[in-house]
């Protein structure tokens, strides 16, 4: 039995890894803001088989009570083995561009705070030689693109954080592992019409379970979007300027 700590616990991604570790029998504490929502998956996951869940109300954005939360479920669960950070917010980019406050506040939520939970998390893991982060960034994060660059720089800062982290945390032996989803068809991006490329959350869950627990260290989902973003790379800045991608 794993003990697994999902911050962002109502995202429609966040919500399927859980259903898959109550099916196996692991314990689980979740947190988000919608305290109702919360419960409703707490109540589904303990039918399918959760050894145990817990959850707890937070403001993800407030990272003063970043360790309190930490610690909340630390007791709960009697220790933690996985952290799964799965929360974020995909801005307005036409907002962002006529405004720095949106800006700002996607930077916050999709970078800032996430920067404080792995610091934080990694200590505790580094400390005691065990555990695994896992973390959802983006391919948007490969290359700054015209239609989501704010989103995307965000995402870029979490994929180079968590990088940097693997590299210090591997002599410890703690995971980390840096998810980059593709399109995924969540009600966050309910307004884009959806085509090919469009991955459901289930798909998406299940690639990061299994990556989790084969101490993966970067998994794209689905896996084709490592060769589209390796394309994307590989365009010179003189012609990637010109075209939309």
């Amino acid at each position: 039995m794993k003990r697994i700590l999902v911050l962002g616990a109502t995202s429609a991604i966040a919500e399927h890894c859980a259903r898959r570790w109550a099916a196996r029998g692991d314990a689980l504490h979740l947190v988000a803001r919608d305290t109702e929502r919360l419960a409703t998956i707490a109540a589904d996951l303990t039918v399918r088989g959760a050894a145990r869940v817990g959850t707890g109300r937070a403001d993800l954005d407030d990272v003063g009570g970043h360790a309190a939360l930490l610690d909340e479920a630390e007791r709960g669960l009697g220790g933690l083995d996985i952290v799964l950070v799965a929360f974020g917010t995909l801005p307005d980019q036409r907002a962002c561009e006529r405004s720095p406050e949106p800006a700002l506040a996607a930077v916050r939520t999709n970078a800032l705070a996430v920067v404080s939970l792995l610091t934080l998390v990694a200590a505790r893991f580094e400390e005691r030689r065990a555990g695994t982060i896992a973390v959802i960034s983006s391919v948007a994060g490969e290359r700054g693109r015209a239609d989501n660059y704010v989103y995307g720089s965000a995402k870029a800062l979490v994929t180079a954080f968590a990088s940097g982290l693997r590299q210090r945390l591997y002599p410890a032996g703690v995971t980390v592992l840096t998810v980059k989803p593709g399109f995924v068809d969540t009600p966050m991006t309910a307004r884009f019409a959806k085509g090919p490329l469009w991955a459901r959350p289930a798909t998406v869950a299940a690639a990061i379970t299994a990556a989790i627990d084969r101490r993966a260290d970067v998994v794209y989902v689905p896996a084709f979007w490592c060769a589209v973003m390796a394309l994307v790379r590989a365009v010179p800045e003189t012609l990637f300027k010109r075209i939309r991608l």
